[in-house]
């Protein structure tokens, strides 16, 4: 079994659906783990297996949007661990409601990149010196979307989002190499989550109609692939965006 014993983990967008699941997984693994969110946890049920895990986990108030709050993220996650090995940077949006292209609302649109692109930007921005500085190299790993590779009518936003984020994963790849830094990307398939629960509820009957196993994926079917990719065993891998969808993509 993988044993991330002192390496400490940033989740964000870590306090429910899949994000929570990671978090949950590294902290089994041996990690120490901060989870940086705008809201608290959300899981009356996961709020507690956190607090067992005592001094290991920490939650922190944090909008990725937010320059200001995201390097005040780091700074507390430093005084309380004083490293950081591993960042998932995980928090994402989708749009609220369909969109035909000639009714699009641009402030939607411009919303869910700014949570999913820039967000993701803003986090390595100011997490990566903190890794480097530790001077053992690390782990970045990003959320991506099966989406970006297939399409969603009307919900043009979050796909975009999705395919941006593959992109920024293969650049830092490179730029990140001679830092001892790995970049990955994970893109999980319909995932039983807030986020999709909140969805047109005839995608979860497409995907489930079209996946060989039959069921739609769990937070818990990503979680052991963050624990591997938080690991020294996934050293010589980067720039990869690895699919997690119950063989929805070649069913």
């Amino acid at each position: 079994m993988t044993c991330l014993a002192g390496k400490v983990a940033v989740v964000t967008g870590g306090n429910r659906g899949i994000g929570l699941g990671m978090a949950l997984a590294l902290l089994e693994a041996g990690a120490h783990v901060a989870i940086w969110s705008r809201g608290g946890i959300g899981d009356k049920a996961a709020s507690a297996m956190l607090t067992r895990k005592g001094a290991k986990a920490i939650a922190i108030g944090c909008d990725v949007t937010d320059e200001a709050a995201t390097a005040a993220a780091v700074s507390h996650t430093l005084a309380q661990f004083g490293r950081i090995d591993a960042c998932f940077a995980n928090a994402g949006i989708s749009a609220s409601t369909a969109s035909p292209i000639g009714q699009l609302d641009l402030d939607a649109w411009r919303r869910v990149m700014q949570v999913n692109v820039e967000g993701a930007l803003i986090t390595a921005k100011h997490v990566v010196p903190a890794i480097v500085d530790g001077g053992r190299g690390g782990r970045l790993v990003l959320t991506s979307s099966t989406a970006a590779r297939s399409g969603i009518a009307q919900r043009s936003a979050y796909p975009a989002s999705k395919a941006a984020i593959e992109a920024l994963c293969r650049s830092l790849a490179v730029e990140l190499a001679e830092d001892g830094i790995t970049v990955n990307a994970i893109a999980p398939g319909f995932v039983n989550s807030d986020m999709t629960r909140r969805a047109d509820p005839r995608l979860a009957d497409h995907f489930r109609s079209r996946i060989p196993g039959g069921r739609l994926g769990d937070p818990a079917d990503i979680a052991g692939l963050a624990v591997f990719l938080a690991s020294d065993e996934s050293r010589y891998i980067t720039g990869q965006t690895l699919i997690v969808d119950g063989g929805y993509s070649i069913g």
